[in-house]
């Protein structure tokens, strides 16, 4: 009964998408502000009914209902109880539950939190959100029901992948569709300005809060996915270009550069054009991800569907959106001037250059993901684009960001001279120099990596403190605890990705691996540290069975600690996974790995040192901390300061 509870829920929230989209839509086109004030309850309602038919398929997991086909295929009663809850999200029709569900949060939201928006304004930006639900919920509805009964209900069920059954996967997921749904509202408004004519300062002011929302939670969740690839795979990796890594990298990318555009024309109202197109390509890169992984035409551990029919009708949910807003988009370039003027050296040419890094950078993406799709499509031939092509192809972009972005902070926006710029940032220079040697000092082989990725994060960090201090002026110390929020927060995402750099470049340049065949008592060196084996014991979990080591580290004699690498079979699924131990440090990993029995007794057995390995999320978490302490400026919270001003200048001439 709660399943077709849920199921009703989800066909109401269909009709209340309809009319979400229609009546508010021809109300702003009427100019009847009845009409138009009907988005704002359409838009919560139809959060309630889709939250309402996700905690009634969370209860089918959670109470191991089986005769739900979607509970019996990714659940078990030996589950523990947080993966019943995860699985919920970790298979297809569930994770679209989800995907429309906080597309209805992000709508619900704005219809709360836009009270200060113009009224036509609202109306369209609520009409089109709510499309993009009908949509979507008719994709649910007619190919990936989630509550679908079976006539005859199993005693148990199949189990979830093992590969999912991690707290990892608890969380990534949903900040992960956070950010890529949260670009809807972007797209929401990029659309709403076009059918309006007027993108201006008080566009780009009521834009950001929501940009900077997605692109918060899509960088928590892309570097929540590299860390459980890291520690759960058991690769001693943290990013391996899989097409759906991408999938989720292409857009942070565009989204990044859609910021900085916004500036452009909150303060200068110049970029116009850009700034919507990169709205636009934001949110479509966001569906293209979508269809990579749900429809089969790219292979992926991460992959939730191969379904070619759901492939072709996700495909026709991204022509009719991307394709009918770039054609609106084309209607209405004229409309779209630049008023502010600037010359090449100055914030705006700076932000410019960002943007094309950026933009570039996510073409080269693009292209290494869909390639070998073109090229079997059109010519027959598997072709595999890989780590060496995106090693060479993408590096010089983020080079080229790193550099500039220090510069570009501190110019004054309309013109600048860079004479006056560097005189504030030879410090940052002088300090990006002795790091740099610092590096080379201490490096072995080929160590240019790690000396230009650690000289280009320390220019980062340090540019990003020069910053800070230039914004206190002449009241030093004192003033920096009266700074805006939004200049912390810049500070700190800036700082965060020059922490990233560090961590990526010193671990990948530094690492050390040990492949061994080893037997129980036999000790072992791996960069200065001493590794024993002392034994490998069978251990019954609630639902895998395991081959768990006890690995004793040692450096110079001294006990460090006892970790427990282990081989998990699952038996359900007959799955075998591997559980990575991690003794984490501030400046390094040890992460080992056991692998199978060998014929002679022993077991094969992985040992890395991996020297600021955590950097790399550390950084990652700088960057969304950055993007949340900017949100939190009054400023940013929703535009309410922009609304005032400029409500009769929103407002379309009768």
């Amino acid at each position: 009964m709660i399943a077709e509870l849920g199921h009703f829920a989800l066909i109401l929230a269909l009709a209340v998408a309809l009319f979400q989209t229609v009546v508010p839509f021809v109300g702003a086109q009427l100019n009847d502000s009845r009409w138009m004030e009907t988005a704002r309850p359409a838009a919560v309602a139809q959060f309630g009914l889709i939250g309402l038919a996700f905690a009634a398929l969370t209860h089918a997991f959670v109470t191991s209902d089986f005769s739900v086909a979607l509970v019996y295929q990714n659940s078990h009663t030996a589950k523990p109880l947080l993966y019943k809850f995860t699985g919920v999200w970790g298979n297809h029709e569930g994770s679209m539950l989800l995907w429309v569900l906080i597309l209805s949060l992000f709508g619900a939201a704005a219809a709360v939190f836009g009270t200060n928006l113009p009224p036509r304004l609202r109306a369209r930006v609520l009409a089109i959100q709510g499309a993009i639900g009908v949509a979507f919920l008719a994709f649910i509805l007619l190919t990936s029901n989630p509550f679908i009964r079976l006539v005859d209900a199993p005693f148990n069920g199949q189990d979830l992948n093992p590969l999912l059954q991690d707290p990892g996967l608890a969380f990534h997921p949903p900040f992960l569709y956070l950010g890529y749904v949260g670009l809807s509202m972007a797209f929401s408004f990029a659309v709403a300005a076009l059918i309006e004519g007027r993108v201006d300062a008080a566009w780009g002011r009521w834009v950001r809060p929501w940009t900077l929302t997605a692109w918060m939670f899509l960088t928590i969740g892309i570097a929540m996915g590299s860390w459980w690839a890291y520690y759960e795979l058991g690769w001693g990796g943290f990013w391996f270009w899989d097409p759906v890594e991408n999938a989720s990298f292409m857009p942070w990318l565009l989204t990044t550069a859609l910021l900085h555009s916004a500036i452009v024309v909150e303060k200068r109202e110049a970029l116009k054009s850009w700034t919507i197109l990169l709205a636009i390509l934001g949110f479509g890169f966001s569906l293209m991800g979508t269809f990579i992984v749900r429809s089969g035409v790219l292979t992926s551990v991460h992959s939730f569907a191969n379904d070619p029919k759901r492939g072709i009708f996700i495909l026709g949910i991204l022509a009719v959106f991307v394709g009918g807003a770039l054609t609106l988009y084309a209607a209405r370039a004229s409309t779209m001037q630049a008023r502010g003027l600037f010359q090449p050296v100055s914030r705006e040419g700076a932000l410019i250059l960002n943007n094309v890094a950026l933009a570039v950078s996510a073409f080269v993406v693009f292209i290494g993901t869909v390639w070998p799709l073109v090229a079997e499509m059109i010519w027959g031939r598997t072709l595999s684009v890989g780590e060496p092509f995106f090693n060479k192809a993408f590096p010089p972009f983020m080079i080229a960001l790193a550099l500039i972005l220090p510069i570009g902070v501190i110019l004054p926006w309309k013109r600048g001279k860079l004479s006056r710029v560097i005189r504030p940032l030879r410090p940052a220079m002088i300090f990006t120099a002795a790091v740099g040697v610092l590096v080379y000092a201490v490096s072995t082989g080929n160590s240019a990596l790690a000396v230009i990725g650690a000289g280009l994060g320390s220019w980062l960090v340090a540019g990003s403190v020069v910053d800070l201090w230039q914004r206190t002026g002449s009241g030093g110390f004192s003033r920096l605890s009266r700074l805006p929020r939004a200049d912390w927060g810049r500070v700190l995402a800036h700082g965060g990705l020059g922490v990233t750099f560090i961590g990526i470049s010193l671990m990948l340049a530094w690492q050390v691996e040990d492949i061994r065949v080893a037997k129980e008592g036999d000790s072992f060196d791996v960069a200065g540290y001493s590794l024993t084996l002392a034994k490998v014991d069978k251990i019954e979990g609630p639902n895998y069975i395991s081959q768990t080591a006890t690995i004793e580290v040692a450096k110079d004699g001294r006990p460090l600690a006892t970790l427990y690498p282990e081989k998990r079979i699952y038996p359900v699924q007959g799955m075998p996974t591997t559980e990575a131990a991690i003794l984490n440090g501030v400046w390094r990993d040890i992460y080992l790995v056991i692998g199978d029995p060998q014929a002679d007794g022993g077991w094969a057995v992985r040992s890395y040192v991996k020297p600021f390995a955590n950097w790399i999320w550390a950084g990652a978490l700088l960057m969304a901390l950055g993007g949340l302490t900017s949100l939190s400026d009054r400023r940013y919270r929703v535009a309410a300061g922009a609304a005032r001003r400029s409500r009769a200048q929103m407002a379309p001439a009768e």
